[in-house]
Order: C-alpha cells, then sequence, then structure tokens
C-alpha cells in the first residue's frame, strides 16, 4: 500500500512545481525581449499547448516569427490571435507588418484601418499605414498618415524621411527639402536622407554647393549612390 500511495504523491508534486501558462509566458516574453527568437517561439508554443486560448501567446510568436522574417509563419499566429481575441489592435498592426515586409500593400492597408478602428491612439498604425500607402504611391494619402503621426507627437526622421518622399512623388519638392532638412537633424547618419536632400536642393533650387555639400555628406557615410552625381556635378 505504501508503494501505492508514492505515486499520486509524486505527481502532486511535479504538477505543483510545473510552471503556469502566465509563468511560461512571461519566461517567453523575457526570451523575446533579450533577442533569443528561437527560445521564445518554444515557450509560447508551451504557453498555447496548456492554453489554447491564450491570445497574447499567439501574437507574442507572431512577433518572434516576425523578428526571424518567417512573415507567412508569423501572419498564421497574428490570425490566430485575431480569432481568439477581435478587440485587439496589436495582432492587426502586427499583420499589417508583416504584409507591409512582403510588399503586399494593399492588403497592409486593410489591416492597418482595422487596428486604427480598434484604437486609433496608436502613432504606429498611421506611419505603417504611410508606408504602405507609399508603396502604392498613393502620395496624398501617405502625407497625411504622416502628418497625422507627427502631430500625435512622433519626431522621428525616417519619418520625415519617407513624408519627403511623398512630398517629392506628389509633386512638391520644396516641401520636401524642409522635411528632408528635419530628418537629418533628427538622424545624423541617414545618408539616404542626406543624398536625396542633396539631389533635391540641386534639381529643385539650383544650389550647386549646398547639394554637393549634402551629397558630399551622404557618400562619408558610405551611400555609394551619391558618388554618381558628385562625380558628374561636384568635382572640380
Amino acid at each position: 500500500m505504501k508503494k501505492l500511495l508514492i505515486i499520486p504523491i509524486i505527481l502532486v508534486w511535479i504538477g505543483a512545481c510545473s510552471p503556469s501558462p502566465e509563468e511560461l509566458y512571461k519566461t517567453g516574453i523575457e526570451q523575446l525581449e533579450s533577442g533569443d527568437y528561437s527560445n521564445a517561439i518554444s515557450y509560447f508554443d508551451k504557453v498555447i499547448e496548456a492554453d489554447p486560448e491564450h491570445t497574447q501567446a499567439y501574437n507574442a510568436k507572431g512577433v518572434a516569427l516576425f523578428e526571424m522574417k518567417k512573415w507567412d509563419e508569423a501572419i498564421n499566429a497574428f490570425e490566430a490571435s485575431m480569432e481568439l481575441d477581435s478587440t485587439s489592435y496589436k495582432p492587426y498592426l502586427n499583420k499589417g507588418n508583416a504584409l507591409l515586409e512582403k510588399q503586399e500593400f494593399n492588403e497592409a492597408v486593410v489591416q492597418f484601418n482595422q487596428a486604427a478602428a480598434l484604437d486609433d491612439s496608436q502613432t504606429d498604425i498611421y506611419y505603417n499605414r504611410g508606408l504602405a500607402l507609399l508603396g502604392m504611391e498613393r502620395y496624398e494619402d501617405a502625407i497625411f498618415d504622416f502628418n497625422t503621426a507627427l502631430q500625435a507627437g512622433s519626431t522621428e526622421g525616417l519619418l520625415y524621411f519617407n513624408k519627403a518622399k511623398a512630398q517629392i512623388g506628389n509633386n512638391d519638392p520644396m516641401g520636401a527639402i524642409l522635411s528632408l532638412e528635419k530628418a537629418v537633424q533628427q538622424e545624423h547618419d541617414n545618408g539616404a536622407a542626406y543624398y536625396l536632400l542633396g539631389v533635391t536642393i540641386m534639381s529643385a533650387e539650383g544650389k550647386k554647393e549646398e547639394g554637393c555639400i549634402h551629397l558630399q555628406k551622404a557618400l562619408d557615410l558610405g551611400y555609394e549612390e551619391a558618388r554618381e552625381w558628385i562625380d558628374e556635378f561636384c568635382a572640380k
């Protein structure tokens, strides 16, 4: 009889020591934040195995897959999260980002629209939707979204840089110059922004000397496309 009693006692002890889904989820998040994406996924899979309706685990798994550039697998995880909870903007935003990486701009906009409908206070939604609209050459709509992100308080150099590209596409080179000047003020190492600023100043304003200064800065930062312009227009 004593031997028979040992088994249930051991099982209870093992069960008591097993981490809960929330503990597993927390560890997975820690692994995700540390950049160990494969290990993070293994923890999220354990969470899902223990609690198949843990919507946050599906979303977090999708983020880890996204960081590994496994776009389609990430999208599947985000969709699983949506099916369990259609009230959170996060999986819609994340799925939109994955579609953006795949250059499936129309579908990305659909997801960003849904995310905005669920929480219109998230600045990232407007910036990322602006990128998708830029990819679709819907320049006015892209500028509107970039401006919305700026009005919400974002001052990232890349935001100004991409707004400038939309302004150039929308035949507003003078507005693009202002945006590019702000872009390089915010990000001193953005060679592409210095290049575009130099080219636009030379093309739209005819300011060769000023344009060449920006082009040389772009080249110094490793942006090799500036070399052709420098050789043709800036060589003494």
